[in-house]
């Protein structure tokens, strides 16, 4: 998951929005679209990387008994 150096806050959410589900113009708004854009940004840049950013060591490394078992195979 990509983190964006950027966050956004809402308090009392509720009293935010209009009764058709929109949120209200105000500083709140203006800073959750900042965070959207933001996000659009980086997933976008990221976005042909999915396979660099998600491989992880942990998933990569063989258990000493799988490798045994694939190496002595190869010597048979």
């Amino acid at each position: 998951m990509i983190t964006i150096p950027n966050q956004s806050s809402v308090p009392k959410a509720h009293l935010e929005f209009e009764a058709d589900g929109r949120m209200k113009p105000s500083p709140y708004h203006d800073r959750v679209v900042d965070v959207m854009e933001e996000l659009l940004k980086f997933t976008l840049l990221t976005r042909d990387c999915a396979d660099y950013l998600v491989d992880r060591y942990s998933e990569r490394r063989e258990s000493a008994a799988a490798l045994t078992q694939r190496v002595n195979l190869r010597s048979i």
